[in-house]
């Protein structure tokens, strides 16, 4: 390690600020200072340990030529070590506690899964687990993902009698969702709304909203936060247990916390005083989720006496790279400053082209992976980053065209398809019978013949006996409305109610409970005929689903249950999906793709309108906030970085001419190399401009007359190829044509690659070479 970050992992003792720049090690610097505090405790800044004779030669040794210390000599040199269970550290993915917990586990063996290792969420349902009943609530809640909520909410609406025209539904949750940031309840939201009408439409969705979460026994994400706060300001018995516990206390991304974390971390570290953070005021990217930059600008007044260490030196990216970041990044204000400095190679300059269109703009990109890829990098390497999930479109069209394999982190995520909703909705309802939203989903799937109005009417019933609907339904019979359709009702209940018995038994794995709910619902019959493609996709997403099931029970054991299951799988992020090892081009959004890193990296649409966006222009916070998103997404590549703007982008179905991004201007033009698609020439003597749209129109036809041409903006017309031709393709190799499909204005082309398999090519787009 470096200076700074050996002087992070030293200083155990009090609150600490550590600002760590992109690509600067901070997940090196965690992992060793837990590490530290485990085995030595504050030993280094203490430095009153006591050796004898023998440890003095074992540390000679170890100085000498590395001889690994004894356990002896080690707790000798310990002065006040931690427990791994005192220490919590909290991150902000499922990824980053993954990676953090391995590296411990890799250090200190099995010690390390000791550590409180896990994101905000899930160190709070772990609290609540265990003492959610001090707030009405039992052991087995039900976190609700984003669907969920918005399920429920629409349901709050629609008794309210307000139209979704009006009020739509996403509003009334970003309204509430910013309340819970900063712990702003139901009564004082309504009290905050005065005579606005909308402002107290929402007060009354936000109570009903809250009203039927608890109903249901249920949290939505901002509930795990502001409920653990709840706890702890209401609860001096659990709030001590907890400040006893953590004697040290650490953050990761704290420029990422919002209102609501921040409280609960400073009640945490209020005693011990014992707090680190770790975090980079120019990565803070996530104001529209509520996240504050002032928590982190503000920690030294905060925290008096609080120590500040800068990590500067970058292990990520090339000179050039990091000195276009620093540059675009300095026209801030609002930051504590500091920069980037590596001992890596200059590298290459930054590639800038100006496309015409966005779908020039995406065979520019096309040809500079399917070039990369010829001469030795893998799909892997490239990662595409844009700043609107909309800016996809063009690039996917492209790359399936021209054969390129690649993924979109942020679409259909696998836990979204509908079957996997259906299963996680059975197991919900089994852990928590309570549940009515899952409920509603599940009980006529696969088709059950009960009806919305059967289900009103359990739902009218269960209010009126202040009971949970599954309780209606299981005792259908004894309730006159509901006669007629009590013997579905019961046979419904029956079914889940053996699922529940079996959760129960202690020699029934979750699995066995898993394939049991797919064979006595029928479910997958009712998928429809097996020989169907899209059965078999569903049915292989069911097969799959269970081999996750198997999955957390061997990496979980004992410590296995429904709970824990469904916990893991409402907490997971589109990035917990990311899968490094796959051969593809990655796509995702810049906020996507903040802690990761790829060795080239595209940034298409650097353009004023869409980054930054034409709301941000015209406000100074967001656009300081717009260029923190430029600055995380330039410090992303390691060796190669192509920024992209185009002359013209059809965006929500208009087509708009913007001006290159003025976060493309702020970078120094000796780090750039520019191309453009279309240059201007000099016309002939004697030549006319013309004036008109009509000539201009004329002109454009010929364009080899003033302008070069634009050799990217059509697919070249590919030759004439028939199966059983040998072809070869610049990144997949040689291979035989086994079909050819004529479709439009181009063939679709059957490839039976040597090395990488059979593919499907549009041969206009394929660049192929007879063999």
């Amino acid at each position: 390690m470096n200076e700074r970050q050996r002087e992070a992992v030293f200083s155990v003792n009090g609150p600490l600020l550590v600002l760590a720049g992109a690509g600067s090690g901070k997940t090196t610097v965690l992992v060793n200072r837990i590490a530290n505090i485990i085995r030595y405790g504050s030993a280094y800044a203490d430095g009153t340990a006591e050796l004898n004779n023998t440890d003095t030669e074992a540390v000679n040794a170890f100085l000498a030529d590395g001889t690994p210390l004894p356990d002896s000599t080690r707790q000798h040199l310990a002065v006040n070590p931690s427990a791994p269970w005192q220490i919590l550290a909290i991150t902000f993915t499922n990824k980053a506690a993954g990676e953090l917990k391995q590296r411990l586990v890799d250090m200190l063996g099995d010690a390390g899964n000791d550590v409180w290792a896990s994101t905000f969420h899930s160190s709070c349902a772990r609290m609540l687990r265990q003492y959610g009943d001090r707030l009405g609530y039992s052991t087995h809640f039900t976190i609700y993902d984003t669907d969920d909520s918005k399920r429920l909410m629409k349901n709050c609406l629609k008794e309210m009698n307000v139209d979704e025209k009006v009020l739509a539904c996403k509003t009334v949750l970003s309204e509430i969702s910013h309340a819970k940031d900063s712990l702003i309840g139901p009564k004082e939201y309504a009290q905050s709304a005065g005579n606005d009408n909308r402002l107290t439409t929402i007060a009354q969705a936000y109570q009903m909203y809250q009203q039927r979460l608890m109903e249901a026994d249920a949290m939505d994400f901002d509930d795990l936060i502001i409920n653990t706060v709840k706890l702890l300001e209401q609860n001096s018995d659990v709030l001590a247990y907890y400040q006893r516990k953590f004697h040290y206390i650490m953050v990761d991304e704290y420029q990422d916390t919002n209102h609501a974390q921040y409280v609960m971390i400073k009640l945490l570290a209020q005693k011990s005083g014992n707090l680190c953070v770790v975090g980079d005021d120019d990565q803070s990217i996530y104001k529209f989720r509520g996240a504050t930059i002032e928590n982190i600008m503000s920690f030294e007044s905060t925290f008096p006496n609080a120590k500040v260490i800068r990590l500067e030196q970058n292990y990520r990216s090339t000179k050039t790279i990091l000195d276009a970041a620093n540059a675009v990044i300095s026209n801030n204000t609002e930051r504590k400053g500091k920069t980037l400095w590596t001992e890596n190679p200059q590298g290459e300059k930054i590639q800038t082209h100006t496309a015409l269109n966005e779908q020039d703009e995406a065979d520019y990109i096309g040809k500079q992976i399917l070039d990369g890829v010829e001469k030795g990098r893998k799909f892997s390497d490239y990662a595409i980053l844009y700043r609107m999930n909309t800016q996809s479109s063009a690039l996917e069209k492209n790359f399936v065209k021209s054969g390129i394999p690649y993924r979109i982190i942020g679409g259909l995520r696998f836990y979204e398809r509908k079957e996997i909703r259906d299963m996680i909705a059975y197991l919900s309802v089994i852990n928590n019978p309570s549940d009515e939203i899952r409920l509603r989903r599940i009980i006529n799937q696969p088709k059950r013949s009960i009806g919305d109005k059967t289900l009103s009417v359990a739902s009218e019933i269960a209010g009126q006996i202040h009971d949970s609907v599954f309780y209606v339904i299981a005792h259908a019979d004894e309730f006159e409305p509901l006669k007629r359709t009590a013997p579905k009702l019961l046979q419904f209940a029956e079914i889940m109610q053996g699922f529940m018995a079996m959760n129960e038994d202690e020699n029934s794995s979750l699995r066995e409970l898993y394939d049991e709910i797919l064979s006595k619902t029928g479910y997958i019959a009712s998928l429809g005929s097996p020989q169907n493609d899209e059965v078999k996709d569903r049915v292989a997403n069911l097969t799959q689903l269970s081999s996750n099931i198997q999955q957390y029970e061997e990496e979980n054991g004992d410590e296995a249950s429904l709970d824990g299951f469904l916990e893991e799988v409402a907490l997971m992020t589109d990035i917990d999906n990311y899968d490094n090892e796959s051969d593809t081009v990655v796509m995702m959004t810049m906020h996507s793709a903040k802690g990761l890193e790829f060795p080239a990296v595209f940034l298409p649409g650097f353009e004023d309108g869409i980054f930054p966006g034409v709301q941000a222009i015209y406000d100074p916070v967001q656009i300081e906030e717009e260029r923190r998103l430029a600055y995380v997404a330039i410090t992303r590549a390691r060796e190669e970085l192509f920024i992209l703007n185009a002359q013209s982008r059809m965006i929500f179905g208009s087509t708009n001419r913007n001006r290159p991004s003025r976060f493309l201007n702020e970078i120094p033009e000796e780090l750039t190399e520019h191309t453009a698609a279309r240059s201007w020439k000099q016309p002939q003597p004697g030549v006319v401009l013309p004036v008109s749209a009509k000539e201009v129109r004329a002109a454009a036809m010929e364009s080899a007359l003033h302008f070069g041409a634009p050799e990217s903006a059509h697919a070249q017309k590919a030759p004439v190829f028939k199966p059983g031709d040998t072809v070869v393709h610049r990144a997949f190799g040689k291979g035989m044509i086994l079909s050819t499909t004529p479709m439009g204005n181009d063939t679709l082309l059957e490839i039976a690659f040597d090395t990488k398999g059979t593919k499907k090519i549009m041969a206009n787009f394929a660049h192929l070479k007879r063999a």
